[in-house]
């Protein structure tokens, strides 16, 4: 075996290529010159592959790239061995690196990689898979904008959950306290009455009787206030037109609005009557022009309207029964108020003005005589926009209606639509 393999390797006996050019210099140079540069392209080619699959680790089959470059290194081996060849007659060891593994290896290889390569997505292929991945991207985004959205939501929902339960805590202790205090105030207003009566008149206490006497009154009224935000006040209702009330009451409310000029009526032709206590109505109405005087501190003008809303109507405003309903409005021309203040302003004691100059008591006591009466109050405004305050009272006599409540408006929606300010 051994005696075989050294035969195969011996070129003694052999004559080197160069015979066959029969030593022509211009064709042996010619020959080593041409193959001399195809073995240094086939070298720069496995060099490049080499570069390209180091440095791109992401490549799909990089192995099958290292296969085909010793495939293109023995091929530039076998040139180099050509040019050895016109000189020397190694031509066994010429034709052991023609048959190299390498190149046998990596046909066979291909091959078998060639399936698996035509599997690969084409560049269209993956277009459209980008596509549906952008696509579902941006359900997916939709899909986060939509929990935040509900998120949002909830967190409204449970912060006037916990507005609502706040509230009613407050009503209920606000209502207990006013009936006790109520009752002590009676007391206290009697006792006085009768020692003013047994008194001479002559006596030098009158004046000091009266002045307690009106104290005690005013925190009488007081007390009526917070009893009719707590909704426990006794309420004496009657048929009346609310028309009527307001022109009556047009005096007083000039007055209440101090240096503001006489508030302008707007006036429903054909107002319904509702079914309210007359003098809970007048309170509500002259708390609500104290207020406007208050916010209009330069002046400017006040507006009192009185408009019918329909069952049909009613039932596309929130908090309204699909019943007949007559809207009071007292709007002004002053400051305005903030969202921020307009989430309180119906809270008992909740006030903006300055310490002794109110109660915090009239708007929840006119919200207050509007629920308690059936009802609802809302307000309308915007810093430097005006302040509106809405006051629904159900008309006499009226029935829930069949009209479906599906969809509902804005306060800012009506004042807009009705033409108020």
């Amino acid at each position: 075996m051994i005696e075989t393999l050294t035969g195969f390797l011996d070129g003694t006996s052999l004559a080197p290529h160069g015979i066959c050019l029969s030593w022509r210099p211009e064709l042996i140079w010619t020959h080593m010159v041409s193959d001399a540069i195809i073995a240094l392209a086939y070298f720069t080619i496995p060099v490049a592959l080499g570069v390209l699959v180091t440095r791109r680790r992401d490549l799909v089959f990089g192995w099958m790239v290292w296969a085909f470059a010793l495939f293109i290194l023995a091929c530039g081996i076998t040139h180099l061995l050509a040019i050895w060849t016109l000189w020397v007659p190694d031509y066994a060891a010429e034709a052991a690196v023609k048959a190299a593994v390498a190149s046998i290896v990596t046909a066979a290889l291909l091959w078998m990689l060639l399936r698996r390569a035509l599997a690969l997505p084409s560049p269209k292929q993956l277009r459209r898979a980008n596509a549906v991945l952008l696509a579902r991207v941006q359900e997916r985004d939709a899909a986060l904008a939509a929990l935040h959205e509900a998120s949002a939501e909830r967190d409204r929902a449970e912060e006037m959950l916990r507005q609502s339960q706040k509230m009613e805590a407050i009503g209920a202790l606000t209502g207990g306290v006013a009936h006790d205090f109520n009752n002590l105030l009676g007391v206290v207003i009697s006792n006085l009455d009768q020692i003013e009566r047994f008194l001479p008149a002559e006596s030098g206490m009158h004046r000091p009787l009266r002045g307690a006497l009106t104290g005690a009154e005013r925190a009488a009224a007081l007390v009526q206030k917070m009893l009719a935000f707590a909704r426990r006040q006794p309420l004496r209702p009657a048929r009346l037109d609310p028309n009527g009330l307001i022109h009556d009451l047009t005096e007083r409310l000039r007055g209440s609005l101090g240096a503001v000029e006489k508030p302008e009526l707007v006036l429903e032709p054909q107002a319904w009557p509702v079914c309210v206590d007359a003098n809970q109505l007048e309170n509500a109405l002259l708390n609500l022009a104290m207020n406007a005087r208050d916010a209009m501190p330069d002046g400017g003008c006040a507006v009192i309207h009185t408009r019918n809303i329909p069952a049909a109507e009613a039932a596309r405003i929130a908090d309204l029964p699909a019943i007949d309903h007559v809207a009071i409005v007292v709007e002004d021309s002053g400051t305005g108020m903030s969202p921020e203040t307009l989430t309180r302003v119906f809270e008992p004691f909740f006030t903006t003005k300055a310490v002794g100059e109110g109660t915090g008591l009239g708007l929840s006591q006119v919200f207050g005589f509007a629920k308690q009466s059936d009802g609802h109050a809302e307000i309308v405004s915007r810093p430097g926009q005006g302040t509106s305050v809405w006051i629904y009272l159900p008309r006499d006599g009226t029935q829930l209606s069949s009209v479906p409540a599906d969809e509902k408006t804005a306060p800012a929606d009506r004042v807009s639509r009705l033409g108020f300010a």
